[in-house]
């Protein structure tokens, strides 16, 4: 079975490319008969789902892959749990999963990427979420200590008010440019003009 190009999209850090390049093959692979369930990355492939935040993809793999499979690589059971967190909702628990497993040289730095990406995700979805909250469920969110955690929102720009542990977000000011070009809206006029008359 030939990975290179798997390969190189782990060399380049082209994480996001991982999911296709897999199923892709997997597809080639399964349409030429071949077995291949005892050579395949289950677990760069659950990992690229679950880095292009796919989880619903990454269920249906998880559940494809064969028993001993499961039992016998730890690895493939440790991104699983990642799936699993994502597919519950346990935001801290994702975290948790990630810290949680001694990854291999081939994984760590796909799972270091796809920590530093759901770490931002988590960040917008609090942004836009809340105006205030605890530091407390904060951290639970970003995967940090408290300590950490209020020091990444103040570079933010975010407050803190050391009293009640509360942070007021910083909502980022929506940047919106309408450029008005004089040949549509006279188009658009002309079109108006036809279609009343």
């Amino acid at each position: 079975m030939d990975f290179s190009l798997l390969k190189d999209a782990m060399a380049s850090k082209s994480y996001e490319k991982i999911a296709d390049i897999c199923n892709n093959l997997m597809l080639q692979v399964a349409t030429q008969g071949i077995a291949f369930q005892d050579e395949w990355p289950y677990a760069i492939h659950l990992l690229g789902l679950i880095y292009v935040d796919d989880v619903d993809s990454a269920r249906f793999l998880w559940k494809s892959i064969p028993s001993a499979i499961k039992e016998g690589l730890p690895e493939v059971a440790a991104a699983w749990k990642i799936g699993q967190r994502l597919w519950m909702r346990d935001y801290a628990g994702v975290h948790e999963a990630i810290r949680g497993f001694d990854w291999s040289l081939e994984s760590r730095d796909l799972v270091a990427s796809f920590s530093e990406l759901y770490t931002k995700r988590m960040f917008e979805l609090l942004l836009s979420a809340y105006s205030t909250i605890s530091v407390q469920d904060t951290a639970l969110f970003l995967g940090m200590n408290e300590d950490d955690v209020t020091n990444y929102v103040l570079q933010q720009s975010w407050s803190v008010d050391p009293a009640s542990r509360m942070l007021t977000v910083k909502k980022q000011p929506v940047v919106t440019e309408q450029k008005l070009d004089p040949s549509k809206l006279q188009r658009l006029t002309e079109y108006v003009f036809h279609l009343e008359h």
